[in-house]
């Protein structure tokens, strides 16, 4: 089969499609043939290896977490999908012909093709982070970075579950913002008298999906800095706040799709490439200044 690959770590050019063997359903799993893959930024961090204590890479390196397509294998034991149907998965090598996850539901009918991609790792990733916080309906939690993937899935599914949501964002994207229901304000300096303002009566968790230095103030807006979450910052400034790195929240894509099928949950596409232009995909994605999501199309 074809894939994305990297035989060494290094800058994007490392990349290239290149034919591998093909991997095949064991139990549990499924096989599915690639219509659409996303790009996250753990994929470039892997690919340059600076993650190599949690990542570690057999070379040649097959990037991606996140794939849609068509399930062509059923392994031993598994319930409620068969070969044919389309589905969402979850799990590593996501950037080729095949993939085979553990991790899976169907998508909606209705759903494009690029955001069933765009959808496991920000859906895993923003329920994972707001069950650490462990908040309950009526509370009021902060996401600072807002309008990217994770942030804006984590304000839909904040909403959801009853939570009234602040998120930080560039003022370009406060009409977004309000549109999923989340109160809008700047980030950066001030940003504790902005909240005040907008939740007087307090804030009772935060999430921090930017890694822009935001910990301290977000401790402070809290008043416990064990109800701050991050998943970008990693200097260790809050000694005390929870910093989310693997997933564990595995019916997060149940969760979006049900979301998604009563028009409470969708995610907003930056741009489409190529399999072969995923270098361009990987840098665009390493600005940090992406409006949405990346999309790999690997089935042509």
């Amino acid at each position: 089969m074809y894939a994305l690959t990297f035989s060494e770590y290094g800058p994007s050019s490392v990349l290239e499609v290149a034919e591998v063997p093909e991997p095949h359903a064991g139990p549990g799993q499924v096989r599915i043939k690639v219509k659409t893959a996303a790009v996250n930024p753990v994929d470039w961090k892997i690919r340059a290896g600076y993650l190599q204590e949690l990542f570690p890479v057999a070379f040649p390196g097959i990037p991606g977490f996140d794939s849609a397509g068509v399930v062509d294998e059923v392994g031993e034991g598994v319930t409620g999908v068969q070969v044919g149907d389309e589905v969402i998965g979850y799990g590593p090598t996501a950037q080729a012909e095949y993939t085979v996850v553990d991790n899976f539901t169907l998508k909606p009918a209705g759903m494009s093709w690029e955001v069933a991609a765009a959808l496991p790792t920000a859906a895993e990733t923003a329920v994972r982070s707001l069950e650490l916080l462990g908040l309950s309906e009526g509370q009021t939690v902060v996401v600072d970075g807002a309008a990217g993937s994770v942030g804006s899935a984590a304000v839909q599914f904040a909403v959801a579950k009853g939570l009234n949501v602040i998120g930080t964002a560039s003022e370009g994207n406060h009409e977004y913002l309000r549109s999923i229901g989340a109160q809008p304000t700047v980030y950066g300096e001030g940003l504790a008298e902005r909240v005040a303002a907008l939740a007087p009566e307090g804030v009772h968790g935060a999430i921090d999906t930017a890694g822009a230095g935001s910990l301290p103030e977000l401790a402070a807006i809290t008043g416990d800095p064990k109800q701050v979450v991050t998943i970008a910052d990693f200097s260790g400034s809050v000694p005390e706040a929870q910093v989310s790195t693997h997933a564990t929240a595995y019916h997060a894509l149940a969760e979006a799709t049900a979301l998604f099928e009563a028009g409470k949950f969708d995610l907003r596409i930056d741009s489409v490439h190529e399999l072969a232009d995923a270098a361009k995909a990987q840098d665009a994605s390493q600005t940090g200044h992406a409006a949405g999501k990346l999309i790999l199309n690997v089935a042509d």
